[in-house]
């Protein structure tokens, strides 16, 4: 098949730069007004796109127009096999194309160059964009990026004049911090060794029992009562029935917890055999 009959049954989209505009303008809106300036350079490479398609749509137009007034492109490929009255039409016709074709191929040629531009400053001012977004805005505009890095070293350098100013063997301050901690240390120990300590204490309901009806109690309570020690202060007492006419002896007490415990009470009044048969906790409680 030959470049004229290619032409010829080749499907065109003419309406192609509609749509191309109409796509361009809807990421523009997405973009926002804020990238109008940078796109300057990118609307007018797509402008001359646009004239280029322009051309390529004319010339095919005009192929089409000629195709059509000489009927098809067979009779104009087969004139060497049977005898044509026009061929010096023919061959001028056939010239005509052959140069169409010609600046076409150098259009297209032209095309995909401004194409591949396009896409090179499309790709540039999304790096653009990208780390404008990403970097906060400067106090002042900078023209290239050498006025960036000499600002960006400025603080650098005053870190390391910072790092030079400190001492790393200590210096008389650093002493100093230290004695007025010790110090300050030693007064707190010493206000805390004067603050009184809380006791722990708790508070014990004891049940007595005797041996029998005829025990005596009040010999039974002055027993109980005779038992002494740090920390023990006993509380007031009662009696209690248990049945049978035998009475128990119930009596309360304060103990400190580090100085006299339940199993010691226990020992000491269980001492007394003659009155005591047993001894109880009934009741213990945290004060």
């Amino acid at each position: 098949m030959s470049s004229v009959d290619f032409l010829a049954q080749e499907k065109i989209w003419f309406d192609k730069l509609r749509y191309d505009e109409a796509e361009r303008r809807f990421y523009e809106r997405m973009n926002g007004s804020s990238h109008t300036t940078q796109d300057a350079g990118a609307n007018t490479i797509l402008q001359d796109i646009a004239r280029a398609r322009e051309n390529i749509q004319k010339s095919l137009a005009g192929l089409k127009n000629t195709l059509c007034k000489s009927g098809s492109a067979g009779p104009f490929l087969n004139h060497q096999s049977r005898p044509n009255t026009n061929s010096s039409t023919g061959a001028a016709d056939q010239g005509e194309i052959i140069s169409r074709i010609k600046s076409l191929e150098q259009e297209n040629q032209s095309l995909h160059k401004v194409v591949d531009d396009l896409r090179a400053a499309l790709s540039k001012l999304e790096c653009r964009v990208a780390v404008l977004e990403k970097t906060p805005a400067p106090s002042a505009p900078c023209t290239n990026g050498t006025t960036v890095q000499q600002k960006t070293s400025a603080p650098v350098k005053e870190d390391e004049d910072d790092d030079d100013d400190i001492d790393l063997f200590g210096s008389d301050e650093d002493e100093e911090a230290e004695k007025l901690k010790e110090q300050r240390l030693k007064e707190y120990a010493a206000k805390k060794a004067k603050k009184p300590a809380v006791i722990a204490k708790s508070s014990i309901l004891l049940d007595v029992k005797p041996w029998d009806d005829e025990t005596d109690l009040a010999k039974l309570e002055e027993c109980v009562r005779s038992v002494q020690a740090d920390g023990l202060l006993w509380g007031t007492s009662k009696l209690v029935p248990v049945g049978y006419g035998i009475k128990k002896l119930q009596i309360a007490c304060v103990v400190e917890d580090d100085k006299v415990g339940t199993d010691l009470l226990e020992e000491e009044i269980t001492k007394f055999e003659d009155y005591v048969q047993s001894v109880d906790v009934a009741a213990f409680n945290k004060i």
